[in-house]
């Protein structure tokens, strides 16, 4: 697992500013993870949250653009999960995905956290969703990351 030299960081209260978290529905268990986590992590910068549920990965793009290009976001924290299975769905859906929330990004200006996990198999997304054994926290890291850059921005004015 790659979790070995993570940063950690120290949000600073952000009251007024409001995240658009855009979540995939397979995957229950770990999807409610990753979501609790983003939605704690928001709280407790004092940041306003609005969850937006989405079939699956492949159309988190398209709401995570309607979200940025909408005026009432800060930033897009994009949460879901691929697992691979034995055809090459997983590795068109995963990069298609990555892509579209890449290009969100770059196209808006505007703060995209990247919570998609692209795992071998559940085992591995369960490690990585922030429940109570789990190794890594990718909710929290998501949200943390998009937080972050809306600080960085405004610090430069931007």
């Amino acid at each position: 697992m790659s979790g070995a030299g993570a940063p950690g960081f120290t949000l600073q209260p952000m009251n007024g500013v409001r995240v658009a978290i855009i979540a995939s529905t397979w995957h229950d268990r770990v999807m409610d993870a990753l979501i609790a986590n983003a939605l704690a992590t928001c709280a407790d910068a004092g940041v306003e949250t609005t969850v937006v549920r989405v079939p699956g990965s492949f159309e988190l793009g398209v709401a995570a653009m309607r979200a940025a290009r909408s005026g009432h976001f800060d930033a897009v924290v994009a949460l879901g999960v691929i697992i691979r299975g034995g055809t090459p769905h997983f590795e068109y859906v995963s990069s298609a995905s990555t892509d579209a929330l890449n290009q969100v990004a770059l196209d808006t200006g505007l703060p995209v956290g990247f919570g998609l996990l692209t795992c071998d198999d559940e085992a591995q997304a369960i490690d990585r969703a922030g429940l109570p054994h789990s190794k890594e926290n990718k909710g929290r890291e998501a949200a943390e990351a998009a937080l972050v850059m809306v600080q960085t921005l405004r610090s430069l004015g931007w």
